[in-house]
């Protein structure tokens, strides 16, 4: 009773219509002719005043859709006395919103899976016994216990045991993943066959799922605008069938040719195809780890001309480790380390964990460092023992007058170099190296031969550091030393559009939300640039940037394909039925078929085609 209820509920308009027309075919075989129109015109007027209504309020918000020729067909069928096919057009237009509501219930199902699996409690130990306690209680720094079949509550790293853990729900990954010792948990992925001992690395609050449910809940509430594709067809559409009608009207006198010629000019295609390809196309990038967060966003992706990237991080792992130390004051390598290390502790840089595997290599104790302050996008300044210390880049201590010595040649250090400062005197500098990420050249290898015109690199590391990266891919523009505004203006001069930019630190949320269309690396990346981003990708994968355009351009494709081939046959069969030879309800039950037909094919976007 439970699913019918749920059932009436979001096809209650069609399941009416269709319970009136087959009340009707009794009451016509019965011979109650009267009763039967009776019928038909109340199941009419019923569905054509909630349409006219919706029309009213879109003239009052300035917007301008193409239900008139619905309204006019079944308007038209009721004053001409063709009311069975003016049941058959009320069935095809609730028909097409049953199948739009199919279509949009099964591409929320791989959402609303995350919903339903969403960590409700943890197992805690405080001093030696273990407590059970709701997960939005755990904070960072718990130790946990996951016992088999159970759901990681939180961000967490095993400090214990070993175990097999299914994260499908999250990366996509079906196969389960062996965990042991410092590796890292993700919340929501399924501890499968061992119990561990684990350490939170966050609250729940901001762990993966968590983030990802956040996501997921602002994709719900997105509305599908790629209305807008429709739109572009939709004035002259009406415009061709209005003239068609009104030609065979005038040619033969009857106002009768008119509806024949209406019957079929009705636009569901035109009204359902461009949002059920977008809502198939969305749950299609769901699951494969992608949340496009509104249909806009999926067009103006599979429109994408140029693409900018962020280095660190996006085109390169971002696991920076110390290369190379050079000192320049008096200060020892040690001290130096322990200074970079103790202002470091307190950053979540990818250069602060480099620094602070440097200092446990070289067993030095990070110094104890007071009053730090972040100078965003440049660096940290502290106090450590009665001393002032800056670390970042090198405008960072030009900006603080810091002295530099005259056998300083920045030239040197041609990797990314973070800078130390001990009372305005330079005192190290520390080059890291990091590696291009082994997918990253065959991801642009498929945007370039999926149209994609133009790439650039819009980074804050050095011009050197940043020049060889590129070289390494092919990609001719760099943008390197650029502070977070800095981006921002390097994305604003560019002249081709649509531009999508692709990053994953919080550095990266101004410029992602500028461009026209931002993605970010979500897998590691902060929470910041994943809800300034259009798209965010939940897999540490950038292969799958170029996954998200070949599903946004077979999506758009499908879309105006679905439209275009609407349009195509009602105008056939608009020159077909102006001769008069075929009476309405005819083309009501052909032109059924063609909506039917239309519809399927969008969602066709829900699946892979060739690659």
């Amino acid at each position: 009773m439970k699913q019918l209820v749920k059932t009436l509920k979001h096809y209650y308009l069609f399941y009416a219509a269709l319970l009136a027309s087959l009340i009707a075919l009794g009451l016509q075989i019965g011979g109650l002719e009267t009763a039967t129109h009776v019928v038909l015109i109340v199941a009419c007027a019923g569905a054509l005043f909630p349409l006219l209504w919706g029309m009213w309020q879109d003239l009052r918000t300035g917007t301008y859709g193409i239900d008139i020729l619905a309204a006019t067909a079944i308007a038209s069928s009721v004053l001409l006395h063709q009311y069975w096919a003016g049941i058959i057009i009320v069935l095809m237009l609730t028909g097409g919103e049953a199948l739009e509501n199919y279509a949009d219930r099964r591409a929320e199902h791989e959402l609303e899976a995350l919903l339903d699996r969403v960590p409700q409690q943890a197992h805690i130990i405080r001093g030696r016994k273990e407590l059970t306690v709701s997960a939005s209680e755990v904070r960072k720094g718990d130790k946990l216990i996951v016992r088999a079949g159970e759901l990681v509550p939180v961000d967490a790293v095993i400090m214990e045991g070993d175990t097999t853990v299914d994260e499908s729900s999250l990366t996509g990954e079906s196969l389960p993943q062996p965990k042991s010792a410092d590796d890292q948990l993700l919340s929501g992925s399924v501890n499968i066959d061992g119990l561990v001992t684990v350490k939170a690395t966050a609250s729940a609050e901001d762990s993966q799922y968590q983030q990802i449910v956040a996501l997921v809940k602002n994709a719900r509430r997105s509305q599908a605008p790629f209305v807008r594709l429709a739109d572009r067809y939709a004035i002259p559409f009406t415009i061709i069938s209005f003239a068609i009608a009104g030609a065979a009207w005038a040619v033969s006198g009857s106002a009768l040719r008119f509806l024949e010629v209406i019957v079929v000019a009705t636009p569901c295609p035109l009204i359902l195809a461009a949002p059920i390809a977008i809502i198939s196309g969305m749950s299609r990038s769901a699951k494969h780890g992608i949340i496009v967060k509104n249909g806009a966003s999926l067009e103006k992706l599979a429109q994408a001309e140029l693409f900018a990237f962020d280095k660190t991080g996006t085109l390169t792992l971002g696991k920076l480790r110390v290369e190379k130390i050079t000192t320049y004051g008096q200060e020892r390598r040690s001290e130096v380390i322990a200074l970079a290390a103790g202002l470091e502790r307190h950053s979540n840089h990818v250069q602060a964990s480099a620094l602070l595997q440097k200092a446990e290599a070289e067993h030095v104790k990070p110094a104890s460092i007071k009053h730090i302050r972040e100078i965003a996008g440049k660096g940290l300044a502290a106090t450590a023992n009665g001393k002032e210390i800056l670390i970042g880049r090198l405008l960072l201590l030009e900006e603080r007058n810091v002295h530099i010595p005259k056998t300083f040649k920045a030239s040197t250090h041609n990797r990314t170099t973070a800078y130390l400062a001990v009372n305005g005197q330079l005192a190290a500098a520390f080059e890291f190296e990091d590696e291009v990420r082994p997918e990253s050249k065959t991801m642009l290898q498929r945007l370039r031969a999926a149209g994609v015109k133009q790439f650039m690199m819009v980074t804050g590391d050095n011009r050197i550091t940043a020049g060889a990266i590129a070289k390494k891919l092919g990609i001719q523009q760099v943008v390197a030393e650029a502070l977070p505004g800095d981006k921002i203006q390097a994305i604003e001069k560019v002249t081709t559009r649509p531009i999508a930019f692709v990053g994953d630190g919080v550095n990266d949320a101004p410029v992602l939300t500028a461009s026209d269309i931002g993605i970010a690396l979500g897998a590691r990346g902060s929470t910041a640039a994943s809800e300034s981003a259009d798209v965010v990708i939940m897999q540490d994968n950038i292969m799958h940037v170029a996954d998200s355009v070949a599903i946004a351009k077979r999506t758009l494709n499908i879309a105006t394909q679905s439209i275009l081939i609407g349009i195509g046959l009602s105008i056939a069969l608009m020159a077909i039925f102006a001769t008069g030879k075929f009476l309405p309800i005819y083309g009501a039950v052909i032109q059924e078929v063609v909506d039917v037909v239309v519809i399927f094919n969008a969602l066709r976007a829900h699946t892979g085609g060739r690659q």
